[in-house]
């Protein structure tokens, strides 16, 4: 039996990724292995593993008791300049915290990523290569997964959403790096197609453009509906609701929303990101700028009969990117460590 300690604040602030990941793990491995794993979360106890979300600044002074932490793993859910655009402080403390990050980084014995684009990135901030692995996101079915055509009905009444209106759904905080410029010029472009955005200020007034956001939040156009941050299970239904899935980030790692958006059956459109190549190649509709983002929305909005593709393929990644396949890639990874520290002290 393998005791790990998981460490997490990220489910204190709603509305983010790093949340959703951290407790897609927990309910996977407390379901899936309890036979093979221990799990305990945000305690102060020896593990033979202890597995850090986030970096707060409290496991950072644990890392100096490798005694009681066991072997150090540390899950890479942004690296400094994934964060232009998220939230605004004075350059000073941007460069503090960014330098902050690398260095907690560099005190795991090993880094988890859920691309594997952002090992060169961690290879050039001076991290070795062979201590950083890359696993991917993953969604429950039992959470994420589509409707019934009564029920997906029965949800747009609920919401007003009309019931033969194309329907574009967005999701995330609300910040530049999501693209949100984009998504709210093309709900103004398009006022015969409904737009939908899930999410909020996670950060409140430190994030990045707020002031102009609220602007719009307050006074939107008469198509866009901003939900602010909602639970996981009316998010579930509004992927259900929307005809296409837009996530027009500028950056990301591998978001759980594309994922969510899948497993519910929504066809998916990103901004063509290099990021996304490795990933998920051929399962969604690229579009480099808001300009191929609009003439993909001619195309669908005026042939939604063609999404039908684009659906088998959200069938696809939803597939690939089980809770099956997920959990014996853990479980793997988690006995592997424990057999290099076995190896280490073997004389």
């Amino acid at each position: 039996m393998i005791k790990i300690n998981m460490l997490s604040s990220a489910e204190k602030i709603a509305g983010q990724g790093v949340g959703s990941a951290y407790l897609e793990l927990i309910r996977l491995l407390t379901n899936g292995a309890s036979n093979e794993l221990e799990i305990t979360t945000n305690k102060i106890t020896r593990a033979d593993i202890t597995h850090y979300h986030t970096v707060d600044f409290l496991h950072y002074l644990s890392t100096f008791f490798k005694k009681l932490t066991g072997k150090q793993i540390g899950y890479v859910h942004f690296i400094p300049d994934t964060l232009d655009g998220s939230i605004e402080l004075p350059i000073l403390f941007q460069r503090i915290f960014q330098k902050y990050v690398v260095s907690f980084y560099k005190r795991m014995n090993h880094l988890i990523v859920v691309n594997p684009d952002f090992i060169d990135r961690l290879v050039r901030l001076g991290i070795p290569r062979e201590k950083i692995s890359y696993i991917p996101n993953f969604v429950a079915k039992e959470t994420w997964y589509e409707l019934s055509s009564e029920e997906k009905l029965n949800f747009r009444k609920e919401k007003s959403l009309p019931e033969n209106r194309f329907t574009i759904m967005g999701a995330g905080q609300i910040q530049k790096r999501k693209g949100l410029d984009d998504f709210i010029q093309l709900a103004k472009d398009n006022p015969n197609i409904q737009f939908v955005w899930a999410g909020g200020f996670s950060f409140g007034k430190i994030t990045s453009g707020y002031e102009e956001y609220q602007r719009v939040l307050d006074n939107p156009p008469e198509n866009l509906i901003f939900t602010g941050i909602i639970t996981r299970e009316e998010m579930m239904k509004y992927y259900n609701a929307c005809d296409i899935f837009l996530l027009p980030s500028y950056n990301e790692l591998f978001p759980m929303s594309i994922l969510e958006a899948a497993s519910c059956g929504a066809p998916i459109m990103l901004r063509d990101l290099e990021l996304y190549h490795n990933i998920l190649m051929g399962k969604y509709i690229p579009a480099q700028d808001i300009l191929e983002m609009q003439s993909q929305l001619n195309i669908y909005a005026n042939n939604p009969e063609k999404l039908g593709f684009w659906k088998e393929r959200s069938k696809e990644i939803s597939q690939e990117y089980s809770e099956e396949a997920l959990l014996k890639t853990w479980l793997s990874f988690y006995h592997g460590q424990i057999e290099k520290k076995k190896n280490a002290v073997l004389p």
